[in-house]
């Protein structure tokens, strides 16, 4: 599967769960400490439009980073992740709620890939003060939406991310990892566990050995 097929199936089931929440539903606690379901749309959303504006940001060389490599700079300190929720929920408490967002994000996924189909997977782009290929960039995007597609659905009776791209995931954490990840963890749970989002037990930090001291790989 290339990336931008990769990317336009990961978002199209996100952004089809996403229509189908109840505005009930966006006050339900997601997998994002201190997100509700609402927030975390609205960061979708701005995901989303990021992802707009990098594949219209044509960059010169060479890239500065890779599908992989572009984490390692995502490690958010506590203080950081309090007052971006912070500024979300009180962003997402003047929208017009989930429909309004729902169909808001519908478009940017639809544009993303439109403007996915007009690049080179070898074209340079600029995103977040990086430099990248527009294949690494589509591959940022859709782990990304995986990983929040499993926080959506924490606590909601919907479907997952498909397996592909918790498989892209698996792939980006092994990248950071150095090495494979318990094989006894299914992709769901290298995303949660490789994330932060689901603590290790005993008998992981046993399988990973000094590596568990490199956990989360990413927040």
């Amino acid at each position: 599967m290339t990336s931008p097929e990769l990317l336009g199936s990961t978002s199209a089931a996100l952004s089809a769960v996403v229509s189908g929440l109840t505005p009930e539903e966006g006050w339900a606690p997601s997998g994002c400490s201190g997100w509700a379901v609402l927030d975390l749309t609205l960061h979708l959303v701005d995901d989303a439009r990021r992802g707009l504006v990098a594949l219209a940001t044509p960059a010169g060389g060479p890239a500065t980073s890779d599908a992989v490599a572009y984490w390692r700079s995502w490690q958010p300190s506590a203080e950081q992740d309090a007052d971006v929720a912070w500024r979300t929920r009180v962003r997402a408490s003047v929208t017009g709620g989930l429909p309004e967002l729902a169909a808001v994000y519908a478009e940017l996924v639809a544009a993303v890939g439109v403007s996915a189909g007009r690049v080179r997977p070898d074209d340079l782009v600029r995103t977040q003060g990086h430099v990248l290929r527009v294949d690494d960039l589509l591959s940022t995007l859709a782990v990304e939406a995986a990983v929040h597609h499993l926080d959506l659905v924490a606590r909601l009776d919907r479907p997952g991310p498909a397996p592909e791209a918790l498989a892209e995931v698996r792939r980006v954490l092994e990248g950071l990892c150095g090495g494979p990840l318990p094989t006894g963890w299914d992709d769901a749970t290298a995303a949660r566990r490789g994330t932060g989002r689901e603590p290790l037990t005993d008998a992981d930090r046993a399988a990973l050995g000094e590596t568990a001291a490199r956990f989360p790989l990413f927040g």
